[in-house]
């Protein structure tokens, strides 16, 4: 049954009342919780004084957070405005060189931020993949570019090459491994890329162009080589209509999603809660799954807010950059699960789809899936969270394809046939549902803790069942309907628009 089966107004009218007063219901819950543990001792490292008009203390448990818009805020603007208007200048004056006043001046931030021996690390890191990359082959720029990625993921590589690098600051790790590690994805890019070239490679000074374009260099998001190289050589910098319009726009709303979230965590302290388990244990199951999914929806709004700055910046260098990730509350498949888009795009270029191939096959998936996994584990880092992480997303990508195939078994596929498309996309809801839940559990392993994971899926699985969890699940069911709802205008907003062209 297609995505543009239509429910009843009333029927959906229902489903929006029924998650907003559940939304509301949890939210209070928690903000009950955050009012009762704001001077609790166990609390006391995560909850700080806040903005004074508030007249409250202020979540501050997320250390990037707080490093991004307090200490390091001017640095961070005065480094991306001298960006903006030297990009500006070069724009206007010599357009067909503005790549490499990119590279210059990111080089010359970097080796300010970091100092030279660091700036020698990352090129070291470009020369050996650059070699690699004259052999044309393969096999033989995946191998060394994991290696390369392994030298800064694995102990005692790690430590070995970050012990060169003198001072200290806080963001210094944090800006060592996002540098590198983005650097060798880069690299990788490059290297195929260069590899599936009929004549010749591409220079050396290309991978420079490439790697040192500040805005992405130390947070990402990853551009593959074969975009960010097209559109970094075009000399026609003519934009759309209302482009700096849309720019400015968006401007606007990430500053305004800044506020939002400062504000936000003086009244729910969503990530000091979990750290004490004990405390969390007497919320109600109705405020812990909230709890859960908070998590979950701060960290793509973080993610949103990183890019889209990034993203901001980068089409005023009239680039096309990676979109942020997609909302998480419009999901409920595992195949559009990320919170990092360019890595996700990098991923299924290069490992996903190349194994894959158009995802049909359960053994050409299960190794895609696999193969995918294993390099996103190297990517953030073995340990032992993380290999948890990667083998129950790995599971849940694989279970979508298994049900799905079920679902075409001859039988079932008459059996729907029968079924109007209504009824067909209410069957297809409730499987959403189960699923959007089993994305929020398996992704809080990462973002909080095993343990409060196990808490979650023990009080709504176990101990709420079946009050809690049926009652959660088909409030899920009644989110998930608003989502395809939503999906659906959009797919007929689509249609309307191809139809001209098509004429």
């Amino acid at each position: 049954m297609g995505v543009k089966a239509m429910l009843p107004s009333h029927e959906l009218g229902f489903y929006a009342l029924v998650v907003t007063c559940a939304v509301l219901y949890s939210g209070s819950g928690i903000f009950e919780a955050s009012r009762d543990s704001m001077n609790r001792k166990a609390f006391r490292d995560g909850i700080k004084p806040g903005w004074h008009y508030f007249g409250r203390k202020m979540d501050v448990a997320d250390f990037e957070w707080v490093m991004w818009f307090t200490s390091f805020r001017n640095v961070i603007i005065f480094t991306l405005s001298g960006h903006v208007l030297f990009a500006k200048v070069c724009s206007m004056t010599v357009p067909q060189h503005r790549a490499v006043v990119y590279m210059l001046y990111g080089m010359l931030a970097v080796l300010g931020s970091m100092g030279l021996t660091y700036l020698m690390i990352i090129l070291s890191h470009c020369l050996i993949l650059y070699s690699v990359a004259l052999a044309k082959q393969k096999w033989l720029c995946y191998v060394a570019g994991l290696c390369c990625l392994a030298s800064i993921k694995l102990e005692p590589f790690s430590s070995w090459q970050s012990g060169f690098v003198t001072g200290a600051f806080d963001l210094q790790d944090v800006l060592f491994y996002g540098g590198s590690g983005f650097t060798i994805m880069r690299c990788m890019s490059f290297a195929l890329e260069s590899s599936e070239r009929k004549e010749g490679v591409f220079s050396i000074f290309d991978l420079l162009k490439y790697n040192f374009y500040l805005p992405f260099f130390f947070f990402g998001p990853v551009m593959t080589f074969d975009q960010f190289h097209m559109q970094v050589s075009t000399r026609d910098l003519r934009r759309k209509d209302d482009e700096m319009k849309n720019i400015r726009v968006h401007a606007l709303l990430h500053v305004g999603a800044i506020i939002a979230v400062d504000i936000f965590f003086h009244f729910f302290y969503i990530l000091t809660l979990p750290s004490d388990l004990k405390f969390v244990n007497r919320l109600s199951d109705w405020a812990l799954a909230g709890l859960a999914y908070s998590n979950l929806v701060y960290d793509w709004v973080k993610a949103a807010v990183m890019f889209g700055v990034i993203n901001t910046i980068a089409r005023l260098d009239h680039l096309d950059p990676p979109q942020p990730p997609k909302c998480i509350t419009m999901l409920y498949v595992f195949a559009e699960t990320h919170f990092d888009r360019g890595i996700n795009d990098w991923l299924c270029k290069y490992v996903y789809d190349h194994i894959g191939e158009n995802h049909d096959n359960i053994m050409k998936e299960l190794v895609a899936t696999i193969a995918t996994f294993a390099v996103t584990t190297l990517w953030l880092g073995p340990c032992e969270i993380v290999y948890i992480w990667s083998v129950f997303n790995c599971f849940g990508l694989n279970f979508e394809l298994w049900v799905q195939k079920f679902f075409q078994w001859k039988p079932l596929s008459k059996l729907e046939a029968k079924m109007s498309e209504a009824t067909s996309r209410r069957i297809r809801a409730l499987f959403g549902a189960a699923n959007f839940w089993a994305i929020v559990l398996y992704n809080i392993l990462a973002l909080n803790s095993l343990e409060f994971a196990l808490l979650v899926t023990k009080r709504l699985l176990v101990t709420g069942f079946p009050v809690s969890t049926l009652s959660i699940w088909f409030i899920t069911y009644c989110g998930v309907q608003l989502i395809k709802e939503r999906e659906r205008i959009l797919a007929m907003e689509e249609e309307k628009s191809e139809k001209p062209k098509a004429e």
